[in-house]
């Protein structure tokens, strides 16, 4: 289907909704079919940008962006979906229409029968046994990486940051997740989490077996190269505290480079722990990914510290520090580095809360104004080649980014 009939028929889609339900029902329909009651919740969000600064005009492999001009405007992630909900069946659909709706493109799932172009984020049906016992089928985020599982308008800064490349991203596949486990029965558990998602007490997990995971840029694309895995625990005790851990392999990663020995399994380890402590929030994470587009020994690391504070219920400033080291790439093997920190501010359009609870944080996202400005240090930040960051993305160059957000 060509990307101009789909967004003709999602707009169409958003006009029937947006007339059959009222702002106060938070634009959902509801519907009993026999004994059971149905729901159905239509939702999106956009980031519209102004993007500059020497770092967005770096072209070569390792740059964020592409922007020639001195100030370019962009559309991030221009999002809309549905979920729906039927007793103990839950599914899920979410497209992005700033991404390319050809099954052949990069990126695209394509093992054969299986292609999901990569305008389609999410699809996928749950059943709900039990909270400790969740089982999912389609194409879902792989439970690897604590800020990668946070949905795209709950971001601290504007973007996702150069961790985001060592994560296996989006698969199509099952997966078995549990939460709420251990200290009682303390949040609702909805059959459509991907993160930590609720200020739960006690413990969780996630299972996954997919297909290869072609739309991650450390493990490559190859149909029929194998299978990709990943395992997550994590213990929540209220908001104050968020700790996971976990493990993902892609097997016979493919080696896009031409230069490339492809074949050996990608692997990936993710440590964070996440805080919420009022006006003020804390994050740490850390990401390794091994054998990187199957080059055996193409490595990287990837350390973050985040920190943000409420000055007013409107205004939170903000600062991220990502620091990376990178080596065994083939033609230059020896250890790269660097480090992109931003620092900026979230404003809060004409918000209504007061309170600083993550779920009140996370509800004034509904209009945002995020300004960042990213800082590049470090020997890779350089266009000397002998030094040159190797990694697989991040700023080499100063940059700066302004965001307006719109979420319903």
């Amino acid at each position: 289907m060509k990307k101009n009939t789909m967004i003709k028929l999602a707009a169409g889609a958003a006009a029937v909704l947006l007339m059959t339900t009222s702002a106060q029902a938070g634009y959902t329909m509801k519907k009993k079919v026999g004994d059971i009651d149905t729901k159905l919740t239509f939702f999106g969000f956009a980031q519209l940008e102004m993007v500059g600064g020497d770092g967005m005009k770096i072209k070569e492999a390792g740059a964020v962006n592409k922007a020639d001009a001195d100030v370019a405007f962009r559309a991030q992630r221009i999002r809309l979906g549905w979920k729906y909900v039927s007793g103990p069946v839950r599914g899920k659909v979410f497209l992005d229409f700033n991404q390319n709706s050809d099954v052949n493109s990069a990126g695209s799932d394509a093992t054969d029968g299986a292609s999901m172009p990569k305008v389609i984020k999410d699809a996928f049906v749950s059943y709900v046994f039990d909270p400790a016992f969740v089982a999912k089928l389609g194409l879902i985020k792989m439970p690897h990486g604590m800020s990668f599982t946070m949905p795209g308008w709950n971001l601290d800064i504007a973007e996702r940051g150069l961790d985001k490349s060592l994560v296996l991203e989006r698969n199509t596949g099952l997966m078995i997740s549990g939460r709420d486990i251990g200290l009682g029965n303390n949040g609702k558990v909805d059959g459509l989490e991907m993160g930590h998602e609720r200020p739960w007490k006690g413990f969780g997990y996630d299972i996954m077996i997919a297909n290869q995971a072609s739309r991650s840029s450390a493990a490559g694309s190859k149909e029929f190269a194998g299978n990709s895995y990943a395992v997550r625990g994590m213990f929540d005790y209220t908001e104050k505290l968020h700790v996971e851990a976990s493990y993902a392999l892609s097997e016979n990663a493919d080696g896009l480079d031409a230069t490339a020995t492809s074949g050996e399994d990608y692997k990936s380890v993710n440590i964070g722990v996440d805080s919420n402590l009022g006006e003020l929030s804390l994050k740490a994470e850390y990401t390794t990914g091994d054998n990187i587009l199957g080059v055996k020994d193409y490595n990287e690391k990837v350390w973050t510290a985040t920190a943000g504070y409420f000055v007013l219920p409107s205004l939170e400033l903000v600062g991220k520090h990502i620091s990376a080291e990178a080596e065994g790439k083939t033609g230059n093997t020896h250890k790269t580095e660097l480090a992109n920190t931003y620092l900026g501010f979230n404003y809060f359009i004409a918000s209504p809360y007061q309170d600083m609870s993550r779920k009140a944080k996370r509800a004034r996202n509904q209009h945002k104004v995020v300004f960042n400005y990213i800082v590049a240090s470090g020997s890779g930040a350089t266009e000397v080649a002998a030094d040159k960051w190797t990694g697989l993305s991040g700023y080499r160059d100063d940059a700066f980014i302004a965001q307006y957000q719109f979420k319903f």
